[in-house]
């Protein structure tokens, strides 16, 4: 089962659930304050002398099943390569959890994700599934990650997915029809946008 969540309830069911073995997997320098283990690509154990840090070197994740009561994978998926094995690792080693992804707007607006992010992520409300796609990039990213930040503030429901799984993660991996797209123009855009500007000014 999987369905729409907020970040805020989550935040609220982990302080009642003091106990909880909770890993935070890919969350680099920001990892959740719940989370007592953190796993990483990097070796970040310095950066957290108070949690257990566990290095990740391999596919497949370094921990038993169910080893977890609760597992975090903040801004994650659309980078790895084999989605539907970490999908299958999630499901492996916790009994639930909580998934945030980019949605496919932010994923275009913003530079970093051009060249990091290798899929598209939607929700399918009536069948409760995570879309996947391979990443398409529709227009010239126009912000830094800084800036999407703040816009997250006040558009935080456009920008991203907010994800809360348990026992399984169900989602469907859409096939790439490769249809011809020509980007959309920021450039041409602005122009556009200047040139009206001007036309109203001078009537």
């Amino acid at each position: 089962m999987i369905k729409r969540s907020s970040k805020k309830f989550i935040e609220e069911t982990l302080s009642f659930n003091v106990g909880w073995n909770i890993l935070d997997i890919g969350c680099g320098y920001n990892a959740n304050k719940f989370a007592n283990v953190i796993c990483d690509v990097q070796d970040l154990s310095s950066h957290y002398p108070n949690k257990k840090f566990t290095k990740l070197v391999e596919k497949k994740l370094p921990f038993s099943n169910k080893e977890f009561d609760f597992v975090i994978a903040s801004h994650v998926m659309e980078h790895v390569e084999d989605v539907e094995f970490f999908i299958k690792e999630l499901e492996r080693i916790s009994k639930q959890g909580y998934i945030e992804l980019p949605t496919m707007l932010e994923d275009n607006l913003v530079f970093e994700n051009k060249k990091d992010h290798l899929w598209h992520m939607d929700f399918d409300d009536v069948e409760s599934k995570i879309l996947i796609s391979k990443k398409i990039q529709y227009f010239e990213p126009v912000l830094t990650v800084s800036s999407i930040k703040r816009l997250n503030e006040i558009f935080r429901k456009c920008l991203v997915l907010e994800l809360f799984w348990k026992d399984t993660i169900d989602y469907k991996i859409i096939k790439s029809t490769e249809k011809k797209f020509d980007k959309i123009s920021i450039l041409n855009l602005l122009k556009k946008y200047f040139s009206k500007r001007l036309r109203m000014f001078f009537k």
